[in-house]
């Protein structure tokens, strides 16, 4: 609601702004009968464009009548032409009103516009087949692998888990602790320098003293931006592509091989351990499929909803390639969690807003505030203050405002329940974080 009305502010500031130029404008050509000098034969109006003649107004083609009674400081039209004048300037009003949001559209809002207007111009995608997600406590691997229609291996597959890592170091080692007695291999690309090509430090180098108990797991590599096309600096898509690309060389050096399973996500895009069981030991299982992920924002209080749907485990096979976009129409239901934006502190969130891809939505340098940005999380708000991107006017309007947030610490990872103490930044009733 704030933001729209912004758009409503802004709106009328124009619109008013306009009204008086367009009043300007035919004052200046002597047009309506205002207490200004009027407009003399053959001399330019204020606006450079207008020129009024002897007897007639060239704007609206009006008779005008000089009246040696005035003093000189305005023009006296007949009763019928000074109602004309009126008729005609009431005609500029729609004008004026198309041009206002004319110009708030070209200028300050269009995103804010655009996704408003989404449901008009824009499709939904194709949904997800969702395969229902069966788990209990204690109940076997071949209960769980019949309950999904699949049968039981012999022995496990290999699992690789493959990620993109930036600076999501606490999200990232809640990863490798939660999914380490299931994966096989951590394969792990780490850049030095960002999407938008900002230098960085190796966040996870520097740190793998936290990852100790994953070493013997650990496949890592550094990309140096150098390596790079330096004109796709400028394209922070183009250079995502770019360490994507890297990260397949890298999992071709890492020992995958045809028939394992390939998880690929990003960081902080986290499965559940149930899952990667049913990954690990179940036969028949889908050759490519979604992982549905309950979406949070800021923490585990704030659950969005659960559209997070880019994770996918892939069986592998030589020509699987290290996306993250949409490859399969089937989808495994509530298959884990995304937190997106979950820092320990402020100089994180405002590092990544400049980072990422989408680093263009910092549309004002008060963004980076950083008490906007921790007033943004305990509130629940948009970090770029941006409308939710919904393809219907009913959900655009059940997601607008801030986020509820949540009292419930239940279903979330195990080891972040286990080490609460250490991670009250992502409970309920964290919020505030250090600068």
């Amino acid at each position: 609601m704030f933001i729209l009305s912004k758009l409503l502010c802004c709106f009328l500031y124009h619109f008013l702004l306009l009204v008086y130029l367009f009043s300007v404008l035919l004052h200046n050509a002597g047009c309506i009968q205002l207490p200004i000098l009027p407009c003399s034969p053959g001399r330019e109006s204020t606006w450079g464009t207008l020129l009024c003649f002897s007897e007639t107004c060239s704007f609206l083609s009006l008779p005008m009548k000089q009246d040696s009674r005035m003093a000189g400081n305005s023009v006296n039209l007949p009763h019928a032409t000074r109602r004309r004048s009126t008729l005609a300037f009431k005609f500029l009003i729609p004008f004026v009103l198309v041009l206002s949001v004319s110009v708030i559209a070209v200028t300050q809002y269009f995103q804010s516009i655009s996704y408003f207007l989404r449901p008009l111009w824009d499709t939904p995608p194709k949904p997800f087949t969702r395969i229902p997600h069966y788990y209990a406590p204690n109940m076997s691997m071949h209960q769980l692998c019949q309950l999904h229609g699949w049968g039981i291996l012999s022995s496990p597959r290999r699992v690789f888990d493959a990620v993109l890592f930036s600076n999501e170091l606490d999200v990232l080692e809640i990863r490798y602790h939660e999914l380490f007695p299931y994966v096989d291999r951590f394969v792990i690309l780490e850049a030095n320098a960002t999407f938008t090509g900002i230098p960085k430090s190796l966040t996870f180098f520097e740190n793998l003293n936290r990852f100790a108990f994953a070493s013997s797991k650990i496949v890592y590599d550094m990309l140096p931006i150098g390596e790079l096309d330096p004109d796709s600096r400028r394209m922070p898509f183009l250079v995502e592509a770019g360490h994507r690309r890297a990260l397949n060389n890298l999992l071709k050096r890492s020992g995958i091989a045809v028939g394992d399973v390939l998880i690929m996500a990003d960081a902080d895009e986290i499965p559940s351990p149930e899952t990667v069981q049913l990954l690990k030991w179940c036969d028949g299982i889908p050759p490519i499929m979604h992982l549905e992920l309950k979406n949070y924002m800021y923490s585990f209080e704030y659950h969005v909803d659960q559209n997070s749907w880019r994770t996918t485990a892939h069986v592998f096979t030589e020509r699987t390639k290290y996306q993250h976009s949409r490859q399969t129409d089937l989808m495994l239901a509530d298959a884990g969690w995304h937190c997106s934006f979950c820092f320990r502190e402020i100089k994180e969130f405002a590092f990544k807003m400049k980072a990422y891809s989408h680093a263009d939505r910092v549309k004002h340098d008060i963004f980076l505030n950083p008490d906007r940005i921790q007033r943004v999380i305990c509130n629940g708000d948009n970090i770029f203050d941006m409308l939710p991107e919904e393809y219907t006017f009913s959900d655009l309007f059940k997601k607008m405002g801030p986020i509820p947030r949540s009292a419930s610490a239940v279903h979330l990872p195990s080891y972040l329940i286990r080490n609460a103490d250490s991670y009250r930044f992502l409970l309920p009733g964290g919020c505030l974080r250090p600068g």
